[in-house]
């Protein structure tokens, strides 16, 4: 480890102090439901500002997860889906109806439990908000809230063209372009459009295909943004997105290596389109209005060989063969209404939303061993309808304290039905919140103390061998207790955050699966459980250094301990034991150099322990560091960067399955999911 660290820093040369002391960008918050600089936030936030997604990124979110505290991914799908934080997250939707605990915005187009579609081309900043956000999105927050913001509008004329090549097969360019829109829009109305196509091979050799794309990604991305100022105290901003990701999945090799065997390779490909329409309403005097409409229409399609080889391979064992494939549709549409306001020393925010959420699954099933063949079909429809009120208040209760409470009452009803004959209605009337103190300690200092409560919507399980008491589950509570301190020293160029939390779940939900029959990997079950209780207390932390006009160094730590209380699986009992997907730490280290004529360098260290892979087995990943580099020259309107990700070539897991899949005796095995290897590239941009 300390290796790995003294080269990587090695790459940001040591420069004299400044003769002027430097300055930090203020960086304000969107996904709060008012926007605020991050430094007056009492929550637990990271923001990625332009500069650091430009600088620690290549094409998608995946790429920048290491600079976050206590946010991890579980690497079921050939991009980020599912997300993690502090622990809590779903690893992957196999069957059944969503139910997400971390939400996922981009541009206020809800996307949760479909993260696929954060690539980073145009993208302005990345926010996190960890913890549970009861009052700001409810059954969809439960341990927080990710937003990626593109690029506003602006009225200067922009046109800018982005290329890149790499290893791997890796090719993308990208193209940008906005300016202001005619004075009938209003003063100040823009317009902005970005293009960006990226494919590669996806670092996996078919050995019994003799190809090396079965695991390619390609991957499109369409967004136009519309600022109208069709009045005095009026602004409507105006989103709309596509993305296609159009992925191979062949990510799984029986020895665990990047050395494929499949027959029949899958796909991970998700078709999405969104649009939002975000008005607001300023009068100067009283209240001010905003109103939030967002929809989205996802096609997906997740296939894999489940078996991972051939009838050649597997030799007197065969013949053996096993795939499967899921089509999955998601419409949403959800409404959000809000006043704002403020009289004296007290300023409040009352609010309704209503969502609607469609979704279709058809999953198929077919394989064959030893001359018996196996089809199964399941074909299922869920509508949810949510409906809230939320409000918070913030008072003044002098120059430097201030007390914040907010309240969200929830309710959601489902109906399921599917071609087995199953079929629920669930409906759950669930409440949040938080309260919180904080006071001005200094100045650009602040300390706060919190206490939020969120919540997270029950359901079922399908299956005919789900036992009867299991069918359905309740919902699950988080109530998190946190403190922590925000500053900016600007005489030291230092702005910095430390938090300390302790969290506690109610009826935990736990995603469990259990293979029926060991030597039939087609009786492989999931289903969700109320695992009792759980609790986690952690401390997070970041640090940003302006040591000198030509260096800034960033770093991030997350320490965390995670236990079931009271849960047992079958004969197995868990009490005591750390959650899945929940490694102990987690720390990132960055030094950025930039001269005045143009050169730049940057390296980036990330690591983190080891972690369960799953509740249903207790195999374990390693722990692991990688280090990217990045150096390049950047002129007025155009750029050169070289880049060198996973630059040790570190070999780390990010999913891992245990069960019996080789016959002809089936042993019980872990399967891992590899991280992407070393690739060196370089990425040219020009703007007009």
């Amino acid at each position: 480890m300390r290796s790995v660290l003294m080269a990587a820093l090695a790459a940001a040369p040591v420069v004299a102090s400044a003769a002027e002391p430097p300055r930090l960008e203020e960086i304000v918050v969107t996904a709060s439901l008012r926007e605020v600089p991050l430094a007056e936030l009492p929550v637990s936030a990271t923001v990625l500002d332009q500069r650091t997604v430009a600088d620690g990124g290549v094409q998608h979110l995946e790429e920048l997860l290491p600079q976050v505290p206590s946010l991890s991914w579980a690497g079921a799908s050939s991009r980020p889906r599912y997300f993690q934080l502090r622990g809590i997250g779903e690893l992957e939707q196999y069957q059944g109806a969503p139910n997400p605990s971390v939400g996922f915005l981009v541009d206020e187009i809800d996307f949760s439990g479909l993260g696929m579609v954060a690539t980073l081309f145009d993208v302005e900043q990345v926010e996190v908000l960890r913890g549970p956000q009861g009052t700001r999105y409810g059954a969809n927050a439960l341990a927080g809230l990710i937003k990626v913001a593109t690029r506003a509008p602006r009225p200067e004329r922009e046109l800018g063209v982005e290329a890149s090549f790499a290893e791997d097969g890796l090719w993308g360019a990208g193209v940008v372009a906005g300016g202001a829109l005619p004075a009938a829009a209003g003063d100040g109305a823009a317009w902005r459009v970005a293009l960006q196509q990226a494919t590669s091979d996806g670092f996996r050799e078919n050995a019994y295909l003799g190809r090396d794309d079965t695991n390619q990604r390609d991957e499109l991305t369409a967004r136009a943004r519309l600022r109208l100022l069709p009045a005095a105290g009026w602004q409507l901003d105006l989103t709309l997105l596509h993305a296609d990701l159009d992925n191979g999945y062949d990510a799984f090799a029986i020895d665990n290596s990047f050395r494929t065997l499949s027959d029949r390779p899958g796909r991970d490909a998700q078709r999405s389109t969104g649009a939002s329409a975000d008005a607001r309403f300023e009068p100067g005097a009283g209240p001010a209005f905003r109103s939030i409409t967002a929809w989205s229409d996802t096609t997906l399609e997740a296939s894999f060989d489940g078996d991972w080889g051939n009838d050649r391979d597997w030799g007197d064992a065969g013949p053996y063969d096993f795939f499967s494939r899921t089509l999955r549709t998601r419409t949403t549409l959800s409404q959000d209404l809000r006043l704002e306001g403020a009289a004296g020393t007290l300023g409040w925010i009352a609010g309704a939303f209503a969502s609607r959420l469609e979704e279709d699954n058809a999953q198929d099933d077919d394989g064959n061993y030893l001359g018996e063949t196996f089809v199964r079909s399941l074909d299922s429809r869920y509508r949810a309808t949510n409906v809230a009120l939320y409000g918070e208040a913030d008072w003044s209760l002098s120059a430097l304290t201030t007390l914040t409470a907010g309240l969200r009452l929830e309710q959601r009803e489902a109906r399921y039905s599917d071609t087995d004959g199953a079929a629920f209605d669930p409906r759950d009337r669930m409440w949040g919140g938080q309260l919180s103190l904080s006071r001005v300690l200094g100045e650009n200092v602040q300390g706060w103390l919190s206490v939020s409560r969120g919540f997270k919507a029950g359901g079922f399980n399908i299956g005919a061998v789900i036992p009867g008491d299991r069918l359905q589950f309740d919902p699950e509570y988080a109530v998190s207790f946190e403190a922590g301190v925000k500053g900016r020293w600007d005489s030291l160029g230092l702005a910095g955050d430390l938090s300390v939390f302790h969290l506690r779940r109610e009826d935990q939900q736990v995603a469990t699966s259990f293979q029926l029959d060991p030597q039939d990997p087609l009786t492989f079950v999931y289903y969700t459980d109320n695992a009792a209780r759980g609790r986690a207390t952690g401390l997070e932390g970041s640090l940003q250094w302006q040591a000198h006009p030509r260096l800034l160094v960033a770093a991030t730590l997350s320490l965390m301990e995670s236990e079931y209380l009271g849960y047992q699986y079958g004969d197995r009992d868990l009490d005591g034991r750390e959650w899945a997907h929940a490694p102990s730490w987690r720390y990132s280290l960055a030094a950025t150099w930039r001269h005045p004529a143009g050169w730049m360098a940057r390296a980036d260290v990330g690591g983190q322990d080891r972690f369960y892979y799953d509740t249903s087995h207790d195999e374990r990943s390693g722990a692991y560091t990688l280090v990217n580099l990045r150096a390049g020259y950047e002129a007025a309107n155009w750029s050169v960067h070289a880049w060198l990700r996973n630059a040790f070539d570190e070999r780390y897991a990010v999913r891992g399955f245990y069960f019996g899949n080789e016959p002809p005796d089936f042993p019980a095995k872990l399967y891992l999911r590899l991280g992407d290897p070393r690739q060196a590239g370089v990425t040219a941009s020009f703007r007009f």
